[in-house]
């Protein structure tokens, strides 16, 4: 594979206009197609197989126009202190509100609190459901701005009025504002890693490049594949950094093959023959992992995987062409500009064999004289962290989630505070009675048979379709959506449903939001270790491809778990615990959002994957080369640590600035990324593995020679190009360059 990708970085830097022009016609063909492109679906949450989405495919088969799948706002009025909603003008100015709602464009129906009794017991609340016949996506915004004047018309009369559902729910911010944060933070890393304004602005501009490139294909393809932005949110995320980093060490590995006196076309077919070898499987894993998603079976989980692979595919093209063509039209202007202005190199520090040393190499010779304290230290303080993950609990946050700024959750509390903390998550029982000699007969029985259980408030009535084979039924629990009861309630009813079938002859499904988010839930811890399974066995395959090692890839496997397990650990105790839970904006605390830990597992296997291709590859690099295992660990230090250290602080930078989103999805994402990169490259990669590495010594690289001829050459550290294309025996005094512009100092 090197031999190969030295010829492509060769050909990219002498066909340099070529390569650039052809990103640019791609860039600007599917930006063309993204804006004559038609709008992309909204992205629906469906998940086939469990007992939930079955209810509601058969709401939509029995019930059609009613709205199953429409918009709806639950608009909550609050009296003045002493005052009742019941008193007189309270009352006609709820009456006129409900009346003025009916009439806007896509309602099918506004429910009168007075006649729906939806007033609180002590008539200090009361709310009236409007339903629309179209998404919340799909509304218009005449629709919405009709409904927002009533609204305020109600509160001008005296009334607090607050509105849940998702027709006028509060949209988060316009996204963009977490890639600028991560972009600033990330430029100002490579600046300081690489002294120089070119090669720190060279990864950040083709990583753009690539987001432009990926994000414009999702909104061309998105009508045609079902993709939107949403889709799109975790592409953006990994698409920039990947791009970034992986721009980083061949900028890096060209850097140093100047200094050893290589022209500059020769310098950047070694940087991509070598670094980017490492890139390609890197990004192999990351592709490997968000592809494996869809093995959960979620269309929005597998769509968000797809598309966040394709980013990286894309990260990792440019990489491999773009960037040594733009290093073809300046190949001295990424070089340190004392070097380009033909000055002396930084004085180093050096050992008494005149060996380079740096921050890098000492930290390096620290952990081999103790590796023993080191990996305990290091496996003992992340079993710490992890412990919090055994209490993990999953779920999907709602409105009691968001901030109190905002209208939804101030209606959640106040119907809470109203009606009871299970009245905002109702369970929809759907009753089949195609089965059923008496139809009204059999739901009844079940009606009284599900408020018969503990931990039921009341059982609305029955409604049947018009043909009299279904109806629908709501019970209110006792507990909010998002308590444990709750969760034990749902598997009580359904496990005393086999009984009550046969006496009524009927058949029922329990759906609604707090049963779907239950389902969804356990699909997700179902999926879980499984795929950790997958993932962890692909991550022993692709290293022991790589290092021609079996203990390397257990070693990169077993640390790969510590660093997910305590990330996990992390995010268990601020968004679960509320351990520091508002120093990140995090108003509620509750269960884990069911598909993080999925998200962890995979995203976090790819990357630390990418970090253990780039510092172990230089080890073994030098191992192969003749230096005996603890001095290969220096070495691949010396030569790795720095770009190691500045890939991932912008891996986390990127991360992190997503904590800022007002979507608790992404700030959850976002935090727990951040925390896993920095667990895994700073604890596992730079602590844990050489410390592992210097206790198995030679051991570490030994292979059964069955399973050597087995195995696939694959020249990731370009052995072969090296013996081929040697760099010259004494560098030239303008293309030395000091390697370590700032350990070194």
């Amino acid at each position: 594979m090197a031999t190969l990708l030295f010829h492509v970085g060769r050909i990219a830097f002498r066909r340099r206009w070529l390569v650039t022009l052809l990103w640019v016609a791609v860039l600007g063909a599917v930006g063309f197609a993204a804006v004559k492109a038609p709008a992309a679906p909204d992205d629906g949450f469906a998940m086939p197989g469990i007992e939930s989405q079955k209810a509601f495919d058969l709401l939509d088969q029995r019930f059609p126009g009613s709205g199953a799948d429409g918009a709806s706002a639950r608009i909550v009025f609050i009296a003045p202190g002493g005052e009742k909603v019941t008193a007189a003008g309270n009352r006609a100015t709820i009456e006129h509100l409900v009346t003025e709602a009916a009439e806007g464009p896509q309602v099918t129906g506004v429910a009168d609190p007075f006649q729906a009794k939806a007033v609180s017991e002590d008539g200090s609340t009361a709310y009236a459901t409007v339903s629309f016949k179209a998404p919340a996506a799909d509304l218009t915004d005449a629709g919405k701005e009709h409904l927002e004047r009533a609204v305020e018309q109600a509160r001008d009369a005296g009334l607090t009025v607050e509105v849940g559902g998702d027709a006028l729910a509060t949209q988060p911010a316009a996204g963009g504002s977490a890639e600028v944060i991560g972009i600033a933070i990330a430029a100002v890393v490579l600046l300081v890693t690489f002294g120089s304004m070119a090669a720190a602005g060279l990864p950040l501009l083709t990583a753009i490049i690539g987001v432009a490139v990926s994000m414009t294909a999702i909104i061309a393809l998105g009508s045609t594949f079902g993709l939107s932005l949403t889709s799109g949110t975790l592409a953006s995320m990994l698409g920039l950094a990947c791009g970034i980093d992986y721009a980083l060490f061949v900028v890096s590995r060209y850097r140093e093959e100047r200094g050893k006196g290589r022209a500059p076309r020769e310098a950047a077919a070694m940087a991509v023959g070598t670094a980017g070898s490492a890139v390609v499987f890197a990004g192999l894993t990351v592709v490997i992992a968000l592809a494996g998603l869809s093995v959960v079976g979620i269309p929005m989980l597998t769509k968000m995987g797809l598309t966040a692979a394709g980013a990286v595919v894309v990260a990792v093209l440019i990489c491999l062409t773009l960037v040594p063509a733009l290093l073809g039209f300046w190949p001295d202007a990424v070089l340190a500009r004392r070097v380009r202005k033909g000055g002396r190199p930084r004085r180093t520090r050096t050992d008494g064999a005149g060996t380079v040393r740096n921050a890098g190499s000492r930290w390096a010779r620290l952990v081999v004289r103790h590796p023993l304290p080191v990996l305990l230290l290091g496996v003992v303080g992340l079993g710490a962290l992890a412990v919090p993950a055994a209490d993990l609990q999953l779920g999907m946050p709602g409105d009691e989630a968001k901030s109190t700024a905002t209208t939804e959750r101030r209606a959640y509390d106040a119907l809470a505070d109203g009606f009871g903390p299970g009245f905002n998550g109702p369970l929809t029982i759907v009753v089949d009675t195609k089965g059923a000699a008496d139809p009204k007969a059999a739901a009844t029985l079940i009606s009284d048979r599900i408020a018969a259980t503990d931990g039921i408030v009341s059982v609305s009535p029955a409604r049947f379709n018009e043909s009299g084979d279904a109806a629908i039924l709501s019970a209110t629990p006792s507990t909010s959506p998002t308590d444990a009861r709750t969760i034990d309630l749902v598997k009580t009813i359904r496990a005393e449903r086999p009984g009550t079938e046969r006496e009524s002859g009927a058949t029922y499904e329990v759906t609604g939001s707090t049963a779907m988010n239950i389902d969804v839930a356990k699909r997700f811890q179902d999926a879980l270790v499984p795929y950790l399974v997958v993932v962890v066995g692909l991550a022993i395959v692709l290293l022991l491809l790589v290092f021609r090692s079996l203990l390397v890839p257990l070693k990169a496997a077993l640390g790969y778990l510590l660093s997910v397990l305590a990330s996990l650990g992390v995010v268990v105790s601020v968004f679960q615990y509320g351990h520091g839970a508002e120093l990140l904006g995090v108003e509620q605390t509750g269960p884990i959002m069911s598909m993080m830990p999925i998200f962890l597992v995979g995203i976090v296997f790819g990357l630390a994957m990418d970090y253990e291709v780039f510092l172990v590859s230089r080890i073994r690099e030098a191992y192969v080369h003749g230096a005996r295992p603890r001095q290969a660990i220096v070495s691949g230090f010396r030569t790795s640590a720095r770009v190691v250290v500045a890939a991932a602080l912008i891996m986390m930078a990127v991360f992190a600035g997503f904590v800022g989103a007002d979507e608790s999805m992404i700030k959850m994402i976002g935090f727990g990324l951040a925390t896993a990169v920095l667990f895994d490259a700073f604890v596992v990669r730079m602590a844990i593995v050489p410390a592992v590495l210097a206790l198995l010594g030679d051991r570490a690289w030994r292979l059964p020679r069955w399973l050597d001829r087995i195995l696939p050459g694959v020249d990731i550290e370009g052995e072969a190009i090296t013996r081929r294309h040697p760099a010259p025996a004494a560098p030239s005094p303008v293309d030395q360059d000091d390697p370590e512009p700032v350990l070194s100092r």
